[in-house]
């Protein structure tokens, strides 16, 4: 037979139960306690900023610097083929077997964050493009563009030291494989002018207070520059400021633009 109502038995344990749990005392919040879930929260949120800083961001920042400097030279090429109507414009993405070459204009060395070419290196891939500017400070060149000139070295081209900084990890980290680079490698410095072929020579580690890389001559004092040399200089090791690790290269070519396009130096490396 169904009753409605539970049997007495039951009904009195239910309502003892009821008093016991009304009677259990509130769990008080204590001052550590609320420390600790804020602390826990700023943990969390710091892991959130690190991994979007370190991988998320780069990725971003690396595809904008990349853009960049695909429009600057895109601009540049377009500009002079403005200025030359009759010439007949390269075959996008095709570079010339034989280069022309010419003395190497000098350029005057830019204002700080001012840009004035675009870094492309093979061996990066065939999408590498990254803008340079003037100076080596983070909040004005290296965070916001890419590549820094350090002010009072010398222009691409030009007999002396073309010394250059860039991050190797966050911000784009333009200087990221900057140790994959193999002896030979073209590193090709595009201005509005053409292109300025340097080749990767020797990688160095030295100590943060090591200005003799910046030498006309790298390492060497009071020695007369006679040949163009490139020093690009960044981190060491990854994710610290213990060392920097530079890289130098030779000068080899300066190739104007013409309707012939790029230099054969620009091709993929296998």
């Amino acid at each position: 037979m169904l009753c409605e109502n539970p049997p007495v038995d039951e009904a009195v344990a239910m309502s003892r139960g009821a008093a016991r749990t009304k009677a259990r005392p509130r769990r008080r919040v204590s001052v550590a306690g609320v420390i600790g879930e804020l602390l826990i929260t700023a943990g969390v949120i710091v892991l959130l900023y690190v991994v979007w800083q370190l991988w998320v961001g780069d990725m971003i920042y690396g595809a904008e610097r990349n853009a960049s400097g695909a429009a600057q030279s895109e601009q540049w090429q377009q500009e002079w083929q403005q200025q030359n109507p009759q010439a007949v414009a390269p075959t996008p993405g095709a570079t010339g077997s034989d280069p022309v070459t010419a003395p190497p204009p000098v350029m005057a060395e830019p204002g700080d964050g001012e840009k004035f070419a675009v870094m492309r290196i093979p061996r990066f891939g065939s999408d590498y493009a990254v803008d340079m500017a003037g100076g080596v400070t983070r909040p004005r060149t290296l965070d916001p563009i890419g590549i820094g000139h350090y002010p009072g070295t010398m222009m691409p081209g030009q007999p002396g030291n073309f010394a250059l900084a860039a991050h190797r990890t966050t911000w784009g980290k333009p200087f990221n494989r900057i140790a994959d680079l193999h002896v030979g490698d073209a590193i090709v410095i595009e201005t509005e002018a053409g292109w300025y072929t340097y080749r990767f020579r020797t990688l160095e580690y030295v100590k943060p207070s090591a200005v003799e890389v910046l030498l006309p001559v790298p390492q060497v004092k009071d020695a007369p520059a006679e040949t163009a040399y490139m020093t690009m200089t960044s981190c060491s090791p990854m994710y610290a400021m213990t060392e920097r690790i530079v890289a130098y290269s030779v000068f080899e070519s300066f190739t104007p633009r013409t309707e012939a396009g790029p230099p054969a130096s620009l091709q993929a490396v296998s």
